[in-house]
Formats: structure tokens, C-alpha cells, sequence
């Protein structure tokens, strides 16, 4: 088992908005959900942000069926009741991107208390405008590999859980990081390699 370290018990987890387009994909989802639920972070999102990633799932992958992403999503709210934000409508009229669709993201964060918007959409999110709501954006890689270089351990013993997660599918230490680099998640995937005993 890993040795946590004094740093890493020092951690202060960021107040974080998932993004729809992080919660979309299965793994990735179950990551960033795994890490909230180890108190690495504190995941934040909505009944909208929940709507956005199951629509557009069910429309591109219609062999998964809404109800089992309804299930999903009431076990991920099960899981994190804090994460839920609500009230944060009055929030929108304040916010100011390209895209008018994506304010309701920031409008939580501003509900929240957030400090992070974590997403792939970088450029939907000028960081001016975040800025001025006291919120930063990052990618799921670079916010990942940025825990993993505050915590090391605590980081992989959350990836160990995550993948012990997939229980049905008894993915192995190697098939798992290879997921999380097809998740895009290169540059945590660069640290993690030389800890596969550890996942």
C-alpha cells in the first residue's frame, strides 16, 4: 500500500465544476468521480450539466440506454450530495462567453464557490472572463497530473479504486493506464507509468 506523505495529507481539495463534456466519457467519468469521492477534489455540477452529458450521449452511443444513464446519474449524486448546485440561475445574466449556452457552467461555479472549471472546451472559456468570477480553467490532464504532482500517492491509491471500479471487467494495472491515455490523459499517464504496481 502506498505511503501517504505529510504534503499530501496537507491537501486542501479545489472547489471544481465538471464540465458535461468530462462527465461523457465512462472512464474518465468514473475517474473524476473516484477522486471526488477519495476527498481529492470536490466535484461540482448540475441538474443541466447532467442533462447536457446524457443527452449527448444517448444521441451518439444509442445502444446505452437513458435509463441506465439515469441510474448512473442518480448513483453519482448518491455518491457526492454535495456536489449537486442549485441557485446558481442568477448567476447566468452576469456571465459573458461566446457561446451563451455555457454560462450556466461559470453561473455554478459562482453558486459554488468554485475556484476550477474543469473541461476539454478550453476555448468556450476565456480566462478574462473567468477570471473575473475568481474561477481558472484546466483540462482533465493538466488538473489530474497537477494533483498527481501535489500527491502522488494519494492520486494513484484514487486511480487503484477507480479501477478496481470496473470490477466486471477485471481490467488489469497496464489495460488501465492505457485507458486513461486513450482518455486523453497523457501527461498523467507520463507519471504514472512507473507506479503500475501500485494501481
Amino acid at each position: 500500500m502506498p505511503r501517504i506523505s505529510s504534503k499530501a495529507m496537507a491537501l486542501k481539495p479545489a472547489i471544481a465544476v465538471l464540465d458535461a463534456c468530462v462527465l461523457y466519457p465512462f472512464h474518465l467519468r468514473n475517474v473524476l468521480v473516484q477522486m471526488a469521492a477519495d476527498r481529492l477534489v470536490e466535484a461540482r455540477w448540475t441538474e443541466q450539466i447532467h442533462d447536457e452529458w446524457i443527452r449527448n450521449l444517448a444521441a451518439n452511443v444509442p445502444t446505452i440506454p437513458v435509463e441506465r444513464l439515469q441510474v448512473t446519474r442518480q448513483l453519482m449524486n448518491n455518491a457526492l450530495p454535495a456536489a449537486m448546485v442549485s441557485d446558481y440561475q442568477d448567476h447566468i445574466p452576469m456571465v459573458h462567453l461566446t457561446d451563451p449556452d455555457d454560462r450556466h457552467v461559470v453561473a455554478a461555479g459562482i453558486a459554488a464557490g468554485a475556484g476550477l472549471v474543469i473541461t476539454w472546451n478550453l476555448r468556450d472559456f476565456p480566462a478574462p472572463e473567468l477570471k473575473r468570477h475568481g474561477l481558472r480553467k484546466l483540462s482533465p490532464d493538466a488538473f489530474l497530473s497537477d494533483l498527481y504532482d501535489q500527491a502522488p500517492d494519494l492520486v494513484v491509491g484514487s486511480l487503484a479504486n477507480a479501477r478496481r471500479n470496473l470490477s466486471k471487467t477485471r481490467v488489469s494495472a497496464p489495460d488501465f493506464v492505457l485507458i486513461l491515455n486513450n482518455q486523453k490523459l497523457t501527461k498523467l499517464v507520463a507519471r504514472i507509468r512507473k507506479r503500475l504496481t501500485d494501481l
